[in-house]
């Protein structure tokens, strides 16, 4: 049951009754009947699975893993697996869902799924990280494929990650299965431009944001939360575009650069020292307040629920873009409204990388691999197209983009399940 958290503390922040709620606003938004929007809500397949391992030590840990489908009326469950020691089975259910819709906003045929592990990966050592991977996918195996569930890389896993999933799911089959996840090496049918697309959309969507508002992105000052996947590549992607990085968080702390970090530096040096503080020249700043730094700008890139009630009323930029999946809760979501911020949502805005696994998986099924400069070419017009969906639908809307993001892919969900039908 996805409401498990729930009942164990009434007032904890639940991601599935976050998400829940937020697809049924969107459905009575639309006028959407009940019956429906019931049937958008409910995921449609919980896998929980035992994860047995046995350690270097020889002794045998237990963990436990899950695969969810949420809705796949628009085409096979797409979405991440994540390796972390805070999964649980409503963070997945919420970001199964935020996967349906954001596959129908950027409008790919795919609908949402989502993986994880609860496990703590960097405690493990590879030869336990290729057992954990292989014994996860032998049990989610069933429920994945290139026709069925297409997972990828997420929180701590990576195209390793996705290479012991692909080769485990062949062996079970009996012959090469490459469509079967995404974000996987060049040698073993990956597609070169995946890397760092999801920073791509997120660029994308910041300077198109910034167009609509009629605003320059020349001197205009980011802060970032978050140099990993996401928020590494931003950092020089951002700084190409004229834009200057003037805040960055890591898990070590925050800095603070009023000039504006030189991206190349910021690499070295985190290289060399593993973290971001200590940047030649930075100010050191409470993590739980980089947002308070004085920008336009403010990119969530991290783990979500970051921005609550308590960081919207002193987040100091005017324009937020949600890198990360669920950074803003329900009372941090209405603050920003209420001070007249406008949010490009995680939905749309993080959508490159699903954009980019689409592309992928479109390589393995033809058996044909593009140019990286169509792949670039096609990651930005669909982006671009999306975004530009979003902002005309919020004209007729009258709300704000995340709610006019929501309903666009509820929307589009609604009508592949209503000319489908219901079976039997």
């Amino acid at each position: 049951m996805v409401t498990r958290s729930h009942e164990v503390d009434a007032h904890a922040f639940n991601p599935w009754l976050h998400v829940a709620s937020l697809i049924e606003q969107a459905g009575h938004l639309l006028g959407l009947d009940e019956g429906m929007i019931k049937r958008i809500v409910t995921p449609e397949r919980i896998l929980e699975v035992a994860v047995p391992v046995r350690m270097d030590s020889g002794e045998v840990e237990m963990f436990t893993g899950w695969r969810i489908q949420h809705d796949t009326s628009r085409g096979p469950g797409k979405g991440g697996i994540r390796f972390h020691p805070s999964v649980n089975v409503d963070e997945i259910a919420a970001l199964s869902a935020d996967m349906s819709i954001k596959c129908a906003v950027v409008n790919i045929p795919y609908g949402g799924a989502k993986g994880g592990v609860a496990v703590d990966p960097t405690l493990l050592s590879r030869g336990e990280l290729e057992r954990l991977t292989r014994r996860y996918a032998f049990t989610i195996a069933p429920m994945i494929g290139p026709d069925r569930d297409i997972p990828a890389p997420d929180i701590n896993t990576d195209t390793q990650v996705m290479s012991w999933i692909m080769d485990t799911v062949s062996m079970l089959r009996g012959h090469n299965v490459t469509g079967v996840v995404t974000g996987k090496p060049l040698s073993i049918g990956g597609t070169l431009g995946h890397a760092g697309a999801t920073s791509v959309g997120v660029t994308i969507c910041t300077a198109a944001i910034l167009q609509r508002l009629e605003r320059s992105p020349e001197g205009a000052r980011v802060v970032i939360q978050g140099y990993g996947k996401v928020g590494g590549p931003l950092v020089e992607l951002l700084t190409k575009r004229g834009m200057k990085v003037v805040g960055l968080a890591d898990v070590h702390g925050a800095i603070h650069v009023p000039e504006g970090l030189d991206p190349a530096l910021m690499a070295k040096h985190y290289s060399e020292a593993g973290t971001i503080m200590g940047y030649p020249g930075a100010d050191e700043v409470p993590a739980d307040q980089i947002f308070t730094i004085d920008s336009d700008i403010a990119i969530p890139a991290a783990l979500g629920g970051f921005i609550t009630e308590t960081v919207a009323n002193n987040l100091s930029a005017s324009v937020v873009i949600e890198a990360a999946n669920g950074p803003t809760t329900g009372d941090g979501a209405a603050v920003l409204a209420s001070r007249g911020i406008p949010v490009v949502p995680d939905v749309l805005a993080n959508a490159g990388g699903v954009v980019a696994s689409y592309f992928e998986w479109a390589q393995d099924l033809q058996g044909y691999w593009w140019e990286p400069e169509l792949f670039h070419q096609r990651l930005e017009r669909t982006m671009r197209e999306a975004f530009e969906q979003v902002w005309a639908r919020q004209q007729e809307l009258n709300v704000p983009l995340r709610e006019t993001a929501l309903a666009l892919g509820v929307e589009r969900i609604a009508e592949a399940t209503r000319v489908r039908g219901l079976f039997p």
